[in-house]
């Protein structure tokens, strides 16, 4: 099936009653790209208008005009470098700044997950540090009863030779473990 030409459209329609639709529509396909136009003012005083935005310099308030396409797709969070009362202005003139797009929707939606994330990790951390010190606990408590009993301990020095522990080498023993379980058994 082939499609008709306008030129070919336009023939066909003989009567000037059909002929007006037509170039009313024409006309309207034709000021779509008009729409899509930036207008800003210089540093030098003249309006500049066209398709692309503005150069990063232009100030936000030497901006005339803004395509719509542009100004519905803007972003309602403040940029990095704006105040929070201009930036609940600019919220407030957006169009559409009411409805918030789904992409926030999603980007709040990860944030919290990754919040969670950290606190779950966090609370895992506590835990094993929990564990951690209650063997230790555990660990130089049976230590200090063992030094308590008098009984004979021997212990490995640097040269791997075998030791016993005299008195002043178990009050020693007695006083680490003692320091252990003041910080690890709370």
């Amino acid at each position: 099936m082939r499609i008709p030409s306008l030129r070919q459209t336009w023939q066909t329609c003989k009567t000037r009653p059909m002929r007006a639709p037509l170039l009313v529509l024409a006309l309207l396909i034709a000021a779509l790209p008009a729409q899509a136009q930036w207008k800003w003012r210089d540093k030098s005083g003249r309006i500049t208008a066209s398709d692309l935005p503005p150069p990063r310099d232009v100030a936000e308030k030497d901006i005339l005009q803004r395509p719509n396409t542009v100004a519905a797709r803007s972003p309602t969070t403040p940029a990095p470098g704006m105040a929070p009362a201009s930036a609940a202005s600019a919220a407030s003139t957006t169009p559409g700044a009411a409805a918030k797009p789904a992409v926030d929707k999603e980007l709040e939606a990860r944030r919290r997950a990754g919040e969670q994330d950290q606190q779950a990790k966090a609370k895992a951390d506590e835990e094993r540090l929990a564990a951690q010190r209650a063997e230790n606990c555990r660990r130089a408590r049976g230590h200090l009863a063992t030094l308590e009993t008098g009984q004979r301990i021997a212990r490995t020095n640097d040269k791997g030779e075998r030791e016993i522990l005299d008195d002043r080498g178990r009050a020693e023993e007695a006083r680490r473990a003692n320091e252990v379980v003041a910080t690890d058994c709370k």
